[in-house]
């Protein structure tokens, strides 16, 4: 067994399960804000299969979204409040549409290489998004990535 495939079947066997430690990475996650650049990929197998490297140039965010229906209803009584929750998410779009969206906003200099689902609670789903830079020198030597981006490097 190779250990990607290891680091795999660990992940399912720790959600499958509903483990302590993973519901205890959720409560910690919740108080985190919603867009997170973390050191690492929480789940090194599937950020490598969407083009993840260690190396410069190359950046892992994790981003919350909200679970629900799509359509939120107005308020039509009392103040309007500024942040009315009803413009944010659309229906077309699928969660992990929103949060590579998310993530590109927070980070307007990077490229979204790819993104993965990560876990979800009653409340939110988490994904993480590999993000690379294509003007770092780094990106811009390497064929791999030149090949990725294409267009996008100029």
């Amino acid at each position: 067994m190779g250990v990607y495939q290891q680091l795999n079947e660990t992940w399912h066997r720790f959600y499958s399960e509903r483990s302590q430690e993973l519901k205890e990475k959720l409560v910690e996650w919740r108080r985190e804000p919603r867009v997170l650049r973390v050191d690492r990929p929480t789940r090194l197998d599937k950020a490598r299969r969407v083009g993840y490297r260690a190396k410069q140039g190359i950046i892992v965010v994790r981003a919350r979204v909200p679970k629900g229906g799509m359509r939120r209803k107005r308020p039509n009584s009392g103040r309007r409040q500024k942040a009315l929750g009803t413009v944010r998410i659309k229906g077309k779009y699928s969660s992990r549409d929103v949060a590579e969206n998310r993530a590109k906003e927070m980070f307007p200099n990077m490229e979204v290489l790819g993104s993965y689902y990560l876990a979800e609670d009653g409340r939110y789903y988490w994904y993480e998004v590999v993000m690379v830079d294509p003007s770092h020198p780094s990106i811009a030597d390497d064929p791999k990535f030149r090949r990725v981006l294409g267009s996008r490097m100029d």
